[in-house]
């Protein structure tokens, strides 16, 4: 069990204003942008040494984005976690008391498995594992 930061995510609202702003941040262009239909998301990301920058855009009011950036602005929005096998991460987590937001993981952004487990569970933080998909 080897958990390695793999991302941290960072809610916006404006992908291209945030793309220009984290350029000029971490001196390079992001190297990747995608959209996650069914998550109503546009990301972008950033490679920081071992790490990742991903900035989060909702496509639609409805998205899990658009209600946090309501409710709570702009800002980071999660800890993303690179694991081997997320499955056994995931019962591993459960066992030790940590509450999932979905049972089984699904597809994410930058060719990823990927769940969420609830802040609550980790002193305020939402904590995303995710296992690159083969």
């Amino acid at each position: 069990m080897i958990l390695r930061l793999e991302h941290i995510g960072i809610a916006v609202k404006d992908l291209e204003a945030s793309n220009a702003l984290f350029a000029t941040l971490l001196g390079k262009p992001h190297y990747k942008m995608e959209t996650v239909q069914s998550e109503h998301v546009r990301t972008s990301f950033f490679q920081n040494g071992e790490a990742k920058v991903e900035l989060l855009e909702a496509t639609a009011p409805e998205s899990a984005i658009a209600k946090y950036i309501e409710k709570r602005g702009e800002g980071i929005h999660h800890l993303a976690f690179e694991v081997d096998d997320i499955h056994a991460e995931m019962q591993r987590l459960v066992q030790a008391g940590f509450q999932l937001l979905t049972p089984e993981p699904k597809r994410g952004a930058d060719n990823k498995l990927v769940c969420f487990f609830h802040p609550k569970s980790a002193n305020g933080v939402l904590v995303e594992l995710c296992q690159t998909i083969s």
